[in-house]
């Protein structure tokens, strides 16, 4: 007992089982937390290290062996999806200048916080006018073809997790790219001889390969691979993971799999030799935020060649979008989609913060119908001649959850509208859906893309 942590763990009734530290009665888990400043580690922010241990951290983070093999990939290109602070900023270039380029939410909120009444109802005007203007109606598109029964019914092999609002998520995600003619179903099994040989050699080569992008535990190209006879996939990971879908693909005899441990910013997609001059499908499912531009990017980084096929061989892409509040503009695909509407880049960091509202309300009732959440404003406009002005952040906590939730969705629906207009500036034949009810998951954005058949 004396060579034991002194810190005791009621669960287990139990003192812990670790050796102390030297002079210390605790172990390192559980010594107590200096109060010297703590940065995070420039290796791996997920993770913190005391300043003055920095520079000896570095050389023995886990992560630094980690960090020393990735950059020694062929298809590693640090930065190479980043975009820049002032692309395309033109005229408005000096006043977006002095800012991070990570811009956290608390950031975000302090400067929402920090405007004057006038200053925050007017850039609630402008998100209500840019959203009349560009956004429309946007289409409901819940597809669930008969090419994923197999799943839809549980008819998969019980190692495998199954979540329903997963499967069908996955499984309209899929859907629509059948129907905008992204996908089709190759199904390669009735023209293989006795010994599992492709005998449709013809065929073969005409299914384009996949490359999940932010692919995680890898379920929606497990999904893929099950119904519609893709035979190449990549997955796109920066994180480890367990109970990966990669052990059932790589039992596909007629399917082959390279997972890719990289982040999307680094990926040079054009460098990943396998993939050379291959056509090739782009999918993710809720990429989230800035992830979505980054993968664009990393696609389309030559889309003024989109009619070259061996420069740019993407047939066509499926992205679900999510948690638009962690976009950056310095990641954002299209700057100019901002500017041309008189946004700049501090209004654009306001209005990925207002994205966060979206999850307040309700989602099992259709918000499309609820007042307009400015409705507050006018009074408050009024207060402005008298001696007590009400803070910005006391009216937002004024406002209802519904209205605050409408305005989030409204934010959410302006941001991936720009990031359509640039797929379509690309030269692809792009859309934008609801691919999913609300009820089974609020994020249910789903940008859709294919090349364009010409005559």
């Amino acid at each position: 007992m004396e060579a034991r942590c002194k810190f005791w763990l009621p669960k287990k009734n139990r003192f812990c089982a670790n050796s102390p530290l030297n002079d210390s009665p605790f172990c390192g888990n559980h010594t107590p937390r200096s109060d010297a400043p703590w940065i995070p580690c420039p290796l791996d922010p997920s993770h913190s290290v005391l300043q003055e241990n920095l520079e000896g951290h570095v050389k023995r983070c886990p992560f630094l062996k980690q960090t020393r093999s990735l950059s020694l990939q062929p298809f590693y290109q640090k930065g190479i999806n980043a975009g820049n602070e002032d692309d395309d900023a033109g005229p408005l270039s000096n006043s977006l200048s002095g800012h991070p380029d990570n811009v956290t939410s608390e950031m975000k909120r302090n400067a929402v916080h920090g405007l004057s009444v006038p200053e925050f109802c007017s850039l609630i005007d402008k998100i209500k006018s840019m959203h009349e203007s560009v956004c429309g109606d946007i289409r409901d598109s819940f597809k669930v073809t008969d090419a994923c029964n197999v799943w839809i019914k549980g008819q998969v092999d019980r190692k495998l997790p199954f979540q329903e609002k997963h499967v069908i998520q996955q499984a309209s995600i899929l859907g629509n790219m059948e129907e905008h003619g992204v996908l089709k179903r190759f199904d390669m099994r009735d023209k293989c001889d006795n010994e599992g040989q492709c005998v449709d050699d013809e065929n073969k080569n005409n299914v384009p390969a996949v490359v999940e992008f932010g692919a995680g535990r890898g379920y929606l190209t497990q999904m893929l691979a099950d119904c519609y006879g893709i035979n190449r996939v990549f997955l796109v990971e920066r994180k480890s993971y367990k109970l990966k879908a990669d052990r059932s693909l790589r039992q596909k005899e007629s399917l082959l799999l390279e997972r890719l441990r990289i982040d999307i910013e680094d990926l040079n997609l054009h460098a990943v030799e396998s993939l050379w001059g291959s056509p090739f499908l782009a999918i993710g499912k809720h990429l989230c935020g800035p992830a979505t531009d980054l993968t664009l990017r990393c696609c389309l980084s030559e889309g003024n060649i989109i009619d070259d096929v061996q420069k740019c061989p993407i047939q066509g892409l499926a992205i679900a979008t999510c948690c638009h509040h962690l976009c950056q503009w310095k990641h954002y695909i299209n700057k100019k989609y901002f500017l041309k509407l008189g946004i700049k880049k501090e209004e654009f960091h306001a209005i990925t913060w207002f994205t966060s509202w979206a999850v307040d309300a309700d989602h099992g009732s259709d918000l499309s119908d609820v007042k307009d959440p400015r409705l507050h404003l006018p009074t408050i406009e009024q207060e402005e001649d008298g001696d007590d002005v009400t803070p910005v952040k006391d009216i937002i906590g004024k406002m209802e959850a519904v209205e605050r939730a409408v305005l989030g969705f409204m934010c959410k629906q302006i941001i991936d509208i720009g990031r359509l207009m640039w797929l379509k500036d690309c030269g692809l034949d792009a859309q934008f859906v609801k691919y999913v009810p609300p009820s089974i998951s609020p994020e249910n954005h789903l940008l859709i893309a294919k090349r364009e058949t010409r005559s």
